[in-house]
Order: C-alpha cells, then sequence, then structure tokens
C-alpha cells in the first residue's frame, strides 16, 4: 500500500458509513409508511414475524454496523495523525492533515495556507514521499 493509499482510507470509509447512514434513513421512512389493515379475522399463530418487524431489525443491524465503522474510522484517523505528526516538516502536516483527515479541496487548502496550488501540489508530494517512508518500516513487519 503506497502513501496515498494508506491516507485515502479514511475517506473511503467516511464515505461507506454516510452511504449506510443513508441507509437507514430509507429503512426508518419505509418503517414509519408502514400501515396496519384491521381485521376481525383471527391470526395465525404460527405467522412469522411482521415486515415491519423485519425492517427493525435490518435497521438495528445496519446501524451496530456502523457504530463499528465509526469505530474503526476514529481508530484510523488516530493511527494517521500519529503517523502524519512524525514529519518533521509543519506545513506538510497541516497540507496531509487538512487533505486526508479533513478532506478539503486543494483550493481551500491553498487558499487557507496563502499559497499557489501548484507549491501546495508540491508540498503534497513531499508530504506523500516523507509518509511512504514512514509506512513502509509498519508494513514490512506485518
Amino acid at each position: 500500500m503506497n502513501a496515498k493509499e494508506y491516507l485515502k482510507q479514511a475517506f473511503y470509509l467516511d464515505k461507506r458509513i454516510n452511504s449506510k447512514l443513508e441507509q437507514v434513513e430509507s429503512l426508518n421512512a419505509l418503517a414509519t409508511k408502514a400501515t396496519s389493515t384491521l381485521s376481525d379475522m383471527p391470526k395465525s399463530p404460527n405467522r412469522g414475524p411482521s415486515k415491519l418487524e423485519d425492517t427493525i431489525v435490518k435497521i438495528v443491524d445496519l446501524q451496530e454496523e456502523i457504530n463499528r465503522d465509526i469505530d474503526k474510522l476514529v481508530d484510523l484517523k488516530a493511527e494517521m495523525v500519529g503517523t502524519i505528526k512524525q514529519i518533521q516538516n509543519k506545513e506538510l502536516q497541516v497540507i496531509l492533515e487538512k487533505r486526508y483527515l479533513c478532506y478539503e479541496t486543494w483550493e481551500k487548502i491553498a487558499v487557507d495556507m496563502n499559497y499557489d496550488i501548484r507549491h501546495i501540489h508540491r508540498l503534497h508530494n513531499l508530504g506523500l514521499k516523507e509518509t511512504s517512508n514512514l509506512i513502509k518500516p509498519c508494513h514490512e513487519m506485518s
């Protein structure tokens, strides 16, 4: 895994979490739209769980999965912060943090740091090289 792939892990995990949150929202909307039909006919005691119960179980399962993913994201970001802090150059640290932990655009980073976007890209490449040197020893041991 190269430095860029390593640093982008948090972004993709965050996107998956957001996607799952949208799924929960959709399932909640379906569950609240459920209507019951009133009838004086007796119900079969052997009848399986209702569709509403199935939906609620799916919602709970998905929420548990989201919580596990959030725990992973927090751990991953903490690991990435530790890696980035090992870089000596503070400018490189800021660029990597803004890009890979805050998911900021290149344009916003350039404006915030008062640099030309080309200079931001050059600094970013230096930061990736330094990150690569830091993560290689860790991944070689695994």
